[in-house]
């Protein structure tokens, strides 16, 4: 084969990798989710938990209380600002504007001071509600999880 074509062939195949590692990691909105994808998320977790665990209707009604309770945790985090503005702000000066670093982190600690109660006592509401082989699998899986996202320890 000449050069040339040699040359254009690798330049086009590797441009057809290049864009399509653009295009199969840009699927995913970024952003924060909205109302409604997180409905979405609720619901399809809420169903594959069921089915792996075997719930019952009372066991799935303390689930999807247990998901609305994180939800609203997580909507009470990310209440204010948008994240980056708020890190943004912080280091706009020429030094690190420590009052207002400390006057968010006691912000976020109050909201889970505040809605942190509520999110255990649903856990355990759960938790509670499940036979011992449910009880079981709920540990087994955890335990896969914590492998599976790189946990390393004991």
């Amino acid at each position: 084969m000449k050069r040339w074509i040699k040359r254009t062939l690798l330049a086009t195949v590797g441009a057809a990798v290049v864009l399509g590692g653009l295009v199969a990691c840009g699927h995913r909105p970024h952003g924060p989710l909205s109302d409604a994808q997180i409905t979405e998320w609720r619901g399809k977790a809420v169903d594959r938990i069921s089915s792996k665990l075997d719930l019952d209707a009372a066991q799935k009604a303390k689930l999807a209380v247990l998901a609305d309770e994180l939800i609203a945790q997580r909507a009470a985090l990310r209440a204010g600002a948008d994240p980056k503005t708020e890190m943004q702000a912080l280091i706009a000066g020429p030094q690190f504007d420590r009052a207002r670093g400390q006057a968010l982190l006691d912000q976020k600690l109050g909201s889970v001071k505040d809605n942190g109660p509520k999110v255990i006592a649903a856990m355990a509401d759960f938790y509670d509600s499940l036979k011992p082989e449910q009880q079981a699998k709920a540990r087994d899986f955890l335990a896969q999880a914590r492998q599976r996202w790189g946990g390393r320890h004991g």
